[in-house]
């Protein structure tokens, strides 16, 4: 649907706009990732990305955006992974060894552990109903909910099982790490927004793992690091 270099120039504006959360231009944009064309040739690629529904502008003056169509381009074709640091993978474990005869708090400690690591909001379900959460704080470091309305619909999402349940159980259960991006939530106010959630079973108990936050998370950072997270709730708590 796009060339090479239309998915390059996307790439390194979806990478500069998770960095910066400010409209990406195209002298910027060619300068910082050393693209080899002049930004004359990069406007004219970004105007044929906004005709696709790749870009956003939100003022007539200002760059591009990437919008969810982008952000689903780059997890499904572009994103590379980065692997967890053994040594964070053994930390991780060493938090959560001590609560395995206790699955309410190894599903705490889990989200906890995995919230400080990725300085996002994490939370867990289970099918019986019940949500721990940790790190809600951390939405209040992006600007996407700055505004009051997207922050309290944010959290009210994240604190009601039937409302997490219909998102988890309607996403294509096409990767083991999930992600539903924007308008995909199919909730208003949270068209700026994503959540990431792996599905995990352990012994009698299933539920999921997630991470909810702007649609520019890290995500090559963030779904292994909930992907390493699933696989200790499912080590430990296999006997539950």
């Amino acid at each position: 649907m796009i060339s090479d270099r239309q998915v390059r120039l996307l790439n390194a504006i979806i990478t500069e706009y998770i960095k910066t959360a400010e409209p990406v231009g195209s002298v910027e944009v060619v300068k910082k990732y050393n693209l080899k064309y002049s930004p004359a040739t990069a406007r004219n690629e970004m105007a044929r990305l906004l005709e696709l529904g790749f870009l956003d502008m939100l003022h007539t003056s200002s760059g591009r955006v990437p919008t969810p169509m982008a952000y689903r381009l780059f997890l499904d074709q572009i994103m590379e992974e980065e692997e967890l640091p053994v040594l964070q993978e053994v930390a991780m474990k060493q938090r959560l060894w001590p609560h395995r005869f206790e699955f309410e708090k190894l599903l705490r400690q889990a989200v906890t552990t995995l919230s400080e690591n990725i300085h996002e909001a994490a939370l867990a379900t289970t099918n019986d109903g019940y949500i721990t959460t940790a790190g809600l704080v951390n939405i209040l470091d992006h600007k996407e909910f700055w505004d009051i309305d997207v922050a309290r619909t944010g959290l009210n999402l994240i604190d009601r099982y039937e409302l997490l349940e219909e998102i988890f159980n309607k996403s294509p259960h096409t990767r083991d790490v999930r992600t539903v991006i924007g308008v995909e939530i199919g909730i208003e106010n949270m068209e700026n927004c994503a959540l990431v959630f792996t599905p995990f079973q352990a012994g009698n108990k299933s539920g999921y793992v997630a991470v909810f936050g702007p649609s520019r998370m890290r995500y090559d950072t963030i779904i292994p690091a909930i992907r390493y997270s699933k696989s200790l709730i499912e080590e430990l708590g296999e006997s539950w």
